[in-house]
């Protein structure tokens, strides 16, 4: 191993995988489905957040669609 490098004459490139990298993001989750993932997480051996990302990316590669229906019923917002 040389115990100096000269990086002067190299030329930069773009990353090749930039597509590949995650985005991050802020989102609200109630605290039964944060719980419920932990769990999962513990079982699984594998980070929450990571169990998270699985399952949306499997509805989103299959095209699921979240099917509901408003029951009129109005309440309070809680912040």
């Amino acid at each position: 191993m040389r115990a100096h490098y000269d990086f002067s004459k190299m030329k930069g490139r773009k990353n090749p995988y930039v597509k590949l990298l995650k985005q991050s993001v802020t989102i609200r989750l109630d605290r039964e489905t944060v719980e419920y993932f932990k769990a999962l997480a513990e079982k699984t051996g594998l980070p929450y957040q990571s169990l998270i990302n699985l399952y949306l990316r499997d509805c989103a590669a299959n095209r699921r669609e979240l099917s509901f229906r408003w029951t009129g019923e109005s309440r309070a917002r809680t912040a």
